[in-house]
């Protein structure tokens, strides 16, 4: 790696987000590796799913072996200044409120847990009532 690589910026180097423009941002290091988007063994998606953030924890999730780390060093094309890229994002649900119109929903999920076990109960009692009048009238 040479000492005299430029530094790049965050929003510079997620503008290449494309299968024939493709930079990574991986420990601090920015890669280009559109030549190798195509040899990837996990296809050019992974690849593209991982621009535009810093990519470091998607890299280390897969394991990848000693080989497929010296081979970062050709695609190797300069630091990013940490600066620059944003903290990582965070998915914020959406909040549920109250909705009065959900309580007919919920409703009828307990009913349909409760008539099934009315019937069976039902049944029961029938069944029992009428075998205790059989056996009474023997």
């Amino acid at each position: 790696m040479a000492s005299g690589k430029k530094t790049f910026v965050f929003n510079e180097v997620s503008t290449h987000n494309k299968t024939k423009d493709c930079w990574l941002i991986i420990e601090g290091k920015v890669y280009d590796v559109t030549p190798f988007m195509e040899d990837h063994p996990g296809g050019d998606e992974v690849l593209l799913a991982a621009t535009g953030k810093d990519a470091t924890s998607d890299f280390e999730d897969v394991g990848h072996s000693d080989d497929a780390r010296g081979m970062m060093d050709k695609y190797y094309i300069g630091e990013i200044d940490r600066s620059t890229v944003p903290l990582k994002r965070v998915f914020v649900g959406k909040e549920r409120n109250y909705n009065p119109d959900d309580t007919s929903a919920v409703i009828i999920k307990i009913l349909h847990f409760l008539v099934p076990l009315l019937i069976l109960a039902l049944a029961f009692a029938v069944r029992s009532y009428t075998k205790d009048n059989s056996s009474s009238s023997a």
